[in-house]
Parts: structure tokens; sequence; C-alpha cells
């Protein structure tokens, strides 16, 4: 089993596989609510393509997991982008490959911080949603629509993941 460390999630390491979802350090905040109320607007892009496609909003529980951790099969979603948000701050693991023909290569991992989400990009190839410490439950945004927005792909031998 090939191991895969894992390294602390940030927007340019991140990017070929979509967004750090995260209030960025120089934006300033748009006040609204007669000013009782920062909006940080516009901090990723959802896309949803396909037929009758619409953006579906979900909350996913999801179980704790501990590391190490044992990936097996990644995903990807053809017609639209995926974004996972604790609903409290909590940690997770956002798994991502490149694509090789219609394959995914070997795996890269990233620890997201506790004020971090993700959004990964259409047709992106990533793992299953890995919440550490505790069960959690995660605002996802995705695409519902006709066409199947999921394909699954097993690796032939399992990848160990670890700090």
């Amino acid at each position: 089993m090939k191991t895969i460390k894992i390294k602390p999630l940030n927007q340019t390491e991140f990017s070929p596989f979509g967004d750090v979802v995260e209030i960025p350090k120089d934006k300033k905040p748009m006040l609204i609510n007669n000013g009782t109320t920062e909006r940080f607007p516009d901090l990723t892009n959802i896309i949803t393509q396909g037929s009758d496609a619409r953006t579906a909003i979900s909350i996913f529980r999801a179980k704790p997991f501990t590391l190490p951790y044992t990936l097996t099969f990644m995903e990807r979603h053809p017609f639209g982008s995926q974004l996972f948000m604790p609903l409290v701050p909590s940690r997770f693991l956002a798994i991502a490959a490149h694509d090789e023909n219609g394959k995914p290569s070997e795996p890269q991992a990233f620890l997201v911080a506790p004020n971090q989400g993700i959004n990964f990009k259409i047709n992106t190839w990533h793992g299953s949603l890995v919440a550490l410490d505790e069960r959690r439950d995660f605002l996802v945004v995705d695409r519902e629509g006709i066409e199947n927005n999921l394909e699954l792909y097993d690796y032939p031998s399992a990848y160990r993941i670890e700090i």
C-alpha cells in the first residue's frame, strides 16, 4: 500500500482541483443590515450543466474517520461543481487527483482547517467526505439534473493517507 502524506490546504496548491472557501485575510466585508452584518461575497463559483440542471443545497452528515485513512476509490461529477462547508468549525480531508486518460492519477490529500471549506471544480476526481475528530454536518452545494452526475473509479490497490 502506497502512503500519501497530508499537506495543509491552501489555494495555490489546491487550485487545479477547485477553490478554498474561506474569508480572505485582505478582503474587506460589505456591511449590510444597517451595519450589523458583515458580508463576504463571491467566495467561489458554483457550476451546474446539463439537461434540467439546477443547484442543489443539501446537508450531509459525515461519520468521523481516524488517521491513517485508507483510500480505495475516487469519484467525480461531470456536470457540476461540489462545495463542502462544515456547519460548525471542524477539520476534514480534501483528497483530489488529476485526470489521466479518464482515470484519477495518484491522489493528493489536504487537511482542511476549521475555518475553511472547499469547492471541487466540475469533473475533478476526489475522495469521499472524510470528517475528522467527530460526526459532523456539512452544507453541500452541488448539481441535480437528468444526467448521471457521478463517476466512480476503484484503485487497483489502496492508498494509506497519513499526517
